[in-house]
């Protein structure tokens, strides 16, 4: 069985990493290249950096920072926002991501793309429809797509997408718990793995994500970025909970 992954997120704007509730009203949670760096040296499995205005502002993601992020750390990178084309991918790998995470262009433009497809992660952004039905939310979780969470990754799947990274908008910075079912539901439907997010507040959480949700790896954010708990702790608690994770950066 694969080891369970826990990845902390950055999400960044202006060149700071950043922390609100539902994707609104950030705050300040420091600088990113300093973030990634110590989440490295503690033993996380990947560290994700999405530039989360990018898209919605119509620009490209911070280049120089996703370098000097890229400098700091040793475990997977992986980089979204504001990426519209090969030339964007190859840019981003330039300067030293590991993988891309694609939603608004990928939503936009349901074609395969076979020369980045190995590489690429499809994140969706989800609101609920009804109890067992999600929409897809594009441009930074602002505007619904139109597109039903399963069918779609399903669809980006066949497409070549490597992972999904799932992220329940109306959960994000809650701290209330990850959305079970959706977690559930999009594991279930697909073979690739899946990456819960949006709304760890506890170490069960994480938990409850892995186990009941089904999901290959947990992505959290401000349970890391104010303390609440250490990466070591986080897997010390899951490996006593029976779950398979990495304890080989100790």
């Amino acid at each position: 069985m694969l080891a369970k992954r826990i990845i902390p997120c950055l999400d960044v704007k202006d060149g700071r990493v950043v922390k609100g509730i539902n994707f609104l009203n950030l705050k300040d949670a420091g600088d990113p290249v300093e973030q990634a760096a110590l989440y490295s040296r503690e033993g996380a499995d990947e560290v994700v950096f999405l530039d989360i205005t990018a898209s919605d502002e119509h620009r490209k993601t911070m280049l120089d920072v996703v370098r000097r992020t890229a400098e700091e750390v040793f475990i997977p990178f992986t980089v979204g926002g504001g990426i519209r084309s090969l030339e964007d991918i190859e840019l981003i790998l330039r300067h030293g991501a590991d993988k891309i995470s694609l939603n608004t262009a990928a939503a936009l433009s349901q074609r395969s793309n076979s020369s980045a497809h190995q590489l690429m992660s499809s994140r969706a952004n989800s609101h609920p429809l009804s109890k067992l039905s999600w929409e897809v939310y594009i441009y930074g979780g602002k505007q619904p797509a139109g597109i039903d969470v399963i069918e779609w990754v399903k669809r980006v799947e066949k497409l070549g997408a490597g992972e999904i990274l799932l992220t329940s908008m109306d959960r994000d910075g809650t701290q209330i718990g990850y959305d079970i079912e959706l977690t559930r539901a999009v594991s279930e439907a697909i073979k690739i793995p899946v990456i819960a997010s949006g709304g760890a507040g506890t170490l069960e959480h994480l938990y409850d994500a892995l186990s009941q949700g089904k999901a290959d790896a947990v992505l959290a954010a401000s349970i890391f970025h104010y303390g609440t708990y250490t990466i070591k702790q986080t897997k010390n608690y899951l490996i006593k909970k029976g779950l398979n994770v990495r304890l080989d950066k100790y």
